[in-house]
């Protein structure tokens, strides 16, 4: 699986709230971005066909008006942004990202449960 283009923090705003909404007019994004963070619309625009040509989003015409959905589900498309994070800006270690879990913010019960079972997984592959 090759990684797909870098994106900046406004370009992983707009990509998450897509993900979470979609299919979604530029519009209905727009209205969103505008009451939340004073963008407007063409700002909103210009980043959502940003992303299409990064090859995030897809674009559907319905009744006239193009909706966009990210290309991959929200778990697979979080999980690349993870990896190409680690790979690219921790240099392939997750030991700060580890220390970042241990110091950070606390962790929710359910957070830490998966985070356990994960630990088990990675065990018993060994």
């Amino acid at each position: 699986m090759h990684s797909l283009p870098n994106i900046g923090r406004a370009e992983l705003e707009i990509l998450r709230y897509i993900a979470d909404h979609h299919p979604i007019s530029v519009g209905e994004v727009a209205e969103h971005f505008t009451a939340k963070r004073g963008l407007v619309r063409t700002t909103v625009l210009n980043v959502m066909e940003r992303l299409r040509k990064k090859r995030y989003l897809i674009r559907k015409e319905i009744a006239g008006v193009y909706h966009y959905s990210p290309k991959q589900p929200k778990g697979e498309l979080l999980k690349g942004l993870v990896r190409d994070f680690v790979e690219n800006s921790l240099g392939g270690s997750i030991s700060p990202f580890m220390a970042y879990l241990a110091e950070g913010p606390p962790l929710q019960k359910d957070e830490v449960t998966k985070l356990k079972e994960l630990v088990r997984e990675l065990e018993e592959e060994r």
